[in-house]
């Protein structure tokens, strides 16, 4: 599926919607260039998880968790060495276990990902406007 937002807000609605259609177990792996917004489509998923807290990037913790209709496990790996670093903060336990685990800058652990999970690119156009995203969804359960 491929989306088009023209704002924040609009990143957030398509986010949440999407977060209705998640299951335990689900992993979603994030795709996009800094600033693209994949942080903001991360607090619209929350957002339709019934998650009220403030989402931030766990750049420098690895991985933050939130409670809601169903567990996220919120992943940002930008700053790890290797993939093994994953295994040290329980990877396994979140991927495999009752939430949706989400994952930014996943092409750096890609030797571990699940072969089952979303793949979303967000990509920002800036001739079509400052705000622009194309969000693509692909399903490869």
């Amino acid at each position: 599926m491929k989306y088009i937002s023209n704002s924040y807000d609009e990143t957030l609605t398509i986010a949440s919607e999407f977060a209705k259609t998640l299951r335990e177990g689900d992993v979603l792996c994030m795709y996009g260039d800094l600033g693209a917004g994949k942080t903001a489509f991360v607090q619209g998923l929350a957002k339709g998880l019934g998650i009220d807290e403030h989402i931030t990037s766990p750049t420098f913790t690895i991985v933050n968790e939130y409670e809601g209709t169903l567990p996220l496990y919120h992943f940002d790996v930008y700053r790890i060495a290797d993939s093994d670093e994953m295994y040290e903060v329980g990877f396994d336990e979140y991927v495999y276990g009752e939430g949706v685990s989400v994952i930014e800058w996943c092409e750096l652990i890609e030797d571990i990902l699940p072969e089952k999970r979303y793949n979303i690119t967000i990509t920002k156009n800036y001739e079509k406007g400052d705000n622009y995203r194309e969000i693509e969804i692909e399903d490869k359960r």
